[in-house]
């Protein structure tokens, strides 16, 4: 028998009924990291809450080299403004394309009344940019610029939420994925932390506002895991402390802050959230994009639909509108016209009358 039409079967290297799709994780991994991974963060607070220095100790970069801090007299007149920044940050093989969103001028002025729109105003914009990226004929190269994850920081000298805090987060809520963070809480003691973290929690609660929660673990998942999500859910809102310097303590260096008192350290689960913070931010970013992509992009898509569909019946109203009253100016001068005629022939009739009356005389 020829050899020619023989076809050549894979090695199975012994391995009796093994096809081969238990690689396809190895794949997707592969084109991923080609790729790259996307993602927008906005910080939103007060100015003086240390939110850039919080975002340089996240991610070991310095995105703020020329940042000039306002006296009060610009604060005064300064409004709320939206810039975006964007850096590549690669880790052993891995490109993120990392978007801040700062919000400079939030808070700060002696009227704040609606200082949250500007906010509302970016993230629909990025919404509107996709939603037409989607409808366009060049789909696959769709740039995502949307928000998927808001830092938004509590100062730690009050005693809970602000009226502000609590309207900003009420017109949020239902367009981006919130994590409350209480800022510079080294200022605070445990017991105030845990207190102010309570009545964060409370007032949260009570006001209705949506913050981002944490997936289900499933059964399947180590105990490991299942460990580090029941912590950081419990530490939420985190109480952080950022910091770009690192400092010698006992021999080894360590990024934190140092007091006549002491050294805070940035990475010491006893002194801050920070670790955890980070760890929620890395560990969940796919699931933040994905609630992006599934509840707050959809609940925007399908508000844009409807307004769509409602603009389209209008116009079909309109349309027949001017039809039925294109009808009835036609219907009118047929009238008139057959009026006329009814008139004529009244006066035709009326005159032959006349006539046969005067010939009967």
């Amino acid at each position: 028998m020829s050899n020619e039409n023989k076809t050549a079967v894979p090695e199975n290297n012994g391995t009796q009924g093994y096809v081969g799709f238990a690689n396809l994780p190895n794949q997707v991994h592969r084109k991923s990291v080609k790729k790259g991974f996307e993602f927008t963060l906005m910080i939103v607070g007060e100015s003086g809450l240390g939110k850039s220095t919080l975002i340089n100790s996240l991610f070991l970069k310095d995105l703020y080299p020329d940042k000039k801090i306002p006296d009060a007299k610009d604060k005064i007149q300064k409004t709320v403004k939206t810039n975006a920044k964007t850096v590549e940050i690669e880790e052993r093989g891995v490109k993120l394309r990392l978007t801040v969103v700062d919000t400079p001028g939030f808070g700060d002025a002696v009227n704040n009344e609606n200082s949250f729109s500007p906010l509302v105003k970016y993230i629909d914009d990025q919404f509107e940019k996709f939603f037409h990226g989607e409808r366009g004929l060049n789909r696959r190269n769709i740039s995502d610029t949307r928000v998927h994850c808001c830092f938004y920081f509590i100062s730690p000298f009050g005693h809970g939420l602000k009226p502000l805090d609590i309207e900003c987060m009420k017109q949020l809520h239902q367009k981006v994925n919130i994590v409350p963070v209480i800022a510079k809480a080294d200022v605070l003691t445990k017991k105030e932390v845990t207190d102010l973290k309570k009545r964060i929690l409370q007032e949260i609660q009570s006001n209705g506002i949506k913050i981002y929660s944490l997936p289900e673990v499933d059964e399947d998942e180590d105990q490991d895991y299942k460990e580090e999500v029941r912590q950081l859910k419990d530490a939420m809102p985190f109480a952080v402390s950022g910091s770009s310097s690192c400092i010698e303590v006992k021999g080894k260096k360590v990024r934190g802050r140092l007091y006549p008192w002491g050294v805070v350290e940035i990475e010491n689960p006893e002194h801050s959230d920070f670790v955890k913070l980070r760890t929620m931010l890395i560990t969940h970013m796919q699931d933040l994009q994905e609630v992006t992509q599934e509840v707050h992009y959809e609940n925007y898509r399908l508000q844009k639909l409807a307004q769509e569909a409602r603009a389209g019946v209008k116009a079909e109203l309109i349309l027949d509108r001017k039809d039925s009253v294109a009808d009835k100016d036609q219907m009118k001068k047929i009238l008139e016209e057959k009026e006329a005629e009814l008139r004529k022939m009244q006066e035709i009739m009326a005159k032959m009358q006349a006539e046969m009356s005067v010939q009967k005389i």
